[in-house]
């Protein structure tokens, strides 16, 4: 399986020290450009397995007549069958015990797991994390009758454009193979492929089955797990896309710690910078993050930076845009300060951004039940983390819909997540205890004022 992306629809780190400068040279003779790549395939080649995931889904039979699914939608008198499919993708061995990281999309479901080593041998494993947010997931091999050779990671911030690399993974199941390229950019956002947006590109030969498998530099070391490709025909056209390794290495090492990711919170709301906004704020160029909104009593009011600024580096390290912002903060650790570079009234100064875990999402929740039409909804009254998960203003009010039972009356009724309840039948819903009392009850009809999408949404719907 890999994530495609088509036409103009795009489908705390531990401590380590940076090596050593190399100094990089083009092949100068014939000779060198006959050099082979085979000590490099023969060190990683063993440390990337063949990932297949196993799906059981319920099919809901309708005859094929579109007039049964509108006028009866999902009645329990239609026959239901359990459908399997299987998913296929790569995946990197980490750890001597058998971790290995690939991506939520290949495992994302999945019922069963079964990874086929290098030599053969093929192992059931465990889901030890999932992470939507970054398209990465850490798997473990159970029963394991021996110690697995592994990939060391790089620093992805040392890459540079034109490196050469390799990508080592599936292809469309046909077994393990080895495709080579160089980095064609760097930090691209902006791709809608996951909520981290910071890919390496390369145009070493990527398809279906290679997601979650390994791109390595000229040391045999990660520098990032494939994830994504650009392509029109559904195969390998030049440009695909890695997680860097300096988020993978977060991610594995939560894996390693027990599974459970904590990153840190910038409390703020952010928009890019075009050439007009920037020269307006009296930039040369259109780079940086422009902060729009800070929560209250977030790391970034500590840091004192308010609207208008605009965030321009972090550490030493430039920041394009938000996106880039947002994975330089999520790849340090919880607990850390982070020095921020930012540009206000003409001109430059510098925060220190304490890097603190986030607030809960929301404490307060309820689960609606009984016989109403809500029955189903989970639902959370608004705070700034969870407003911000949800891309909402911080001063957004509401109730937020956060789950939606399948087949539930209020999946019926066409509530999703991600809703934010206004109103009910004329009054404002403001707290989770306004919300559960009108909720519960069975007026003739409902009139519901929702915002979906940066939209506000009005209906009428039976009681």
């Amino acid at each position: 399986m890999f994530r495609q992306i088509a036409l103009a629809v795009l489908i705390a780190a531990t401590p380590f020290a940076a090596p050593a400068q190399v100094e990089r040279q083009v092949p100068q003779t014939q000779e060198q450009l006959q050099l082979s790549y085979a000590p490099i395939v023969s060190q990683v080649a063993p440390a990337v397995v063949n990932v297949y995931a196993t799906r059981v889904e319920e099919q809901r039979i309708t005859f094929g007549d579109p007039f049964f699914d509108r006028f009866f939608g999902r009645s329990p008198l239609f026959e239901t069958r359990p459908q399997t499919s299987q998913s296929l993708g790569s995946g990197v061995i980490v750890s001597a015990e058998g971790m290995i990281l690939t991506n939520n999309h290949v495992v994302e479901g999945a019922t069963d797991i079964r990874v086929v080593a290098n030599d053969g041998r093929e192992y059931p494993v465990e889901l030890v994390l999932a992470d939507a947010a970054t398209d990465l997931a850490v798997l473990r091999i159970e029963n394991a009758d021996r110690t697995f050779p592994t990939v060391q990671f790089a620093d992805s911030d040392q890459l540079e454009v034109g490196d050469l690399v390799l990508a080592i993974g599936n292809p469309f199941g046909v077994g393990q193979s080895v495709s080579s390229g160089i980095v064609s950019a760097l930090a691209r956002t902006g791709m809608g492929i996951t909520d981290y947006q910071f890919f390496i590109q390369t145009d070493a030969a990527i398809n279906p089955g290679n997601s979650g498998g390994a791109l390595v530099d000229m040391n045999g070391n990660l520098i990032g797990i494939n994830t994504a490709i650009f392509t029109r025909s559904g195969g390998s056209q030049g440009i695909g896309f890695a997680i860097p390794s300096n988020m993978a290495r977060v991610i594995a090492a939560a894996g390693e710690a027990g599974g459970e990711i904590m990153r840190p919170w910038l409390g703020a709301q952010m928009q890019a910078l075009d050439g007009d906004l920037a020269a307006s704020l009296g930039l040369d160029t259109p780079r940086g993050a422009l902060i729009t909104e800070v929560a209250p009593d977030s790391p970034a009011e500590l840091a004192g930076l308010t609207s208008g600024d605009v965030v321009t580096m972090i550490d030493g390290v430039q920041v394009q845009d938000p996106e880039a912002l947002n994975y330089r903060i999520a790849t340090k650790p919880v607990g850390s300060t982070a020095q921020v570079t930012l540009w206000r009234d003409g001109a430059e100064m510098v925060a220190s951004l304490p890097l603190n875990a986030p607030p809960p999402v929301s404490d307060r929740q309820v689960t609606i039940s009984g016989n109403t039409r809500f029955a189903g909804t989970v639902a959370a009254e608004l705070n700034p983390a969870l407003a911000q998960e949800l891309g909402l203003g911080f001063s957004t009010q509401g109730i937020a819909v956060i789950e939606v039972e399948q087949g539930s009356p209020a999946d019926r009724m066409g509530l999703q997540e991600g809703d934010v309840i206004l109103a009910l039948n004329g009054m404002e819903i403001r707290d989770i205890e306004t919300f559960e009392s009108l909720a519960s009850q069975r007026p003739r009809a409902w009139q519901i004022i929702l915002q979906r999408g940066g939209n506000v949404v009005r209906s009428v719907v039976s009681g």
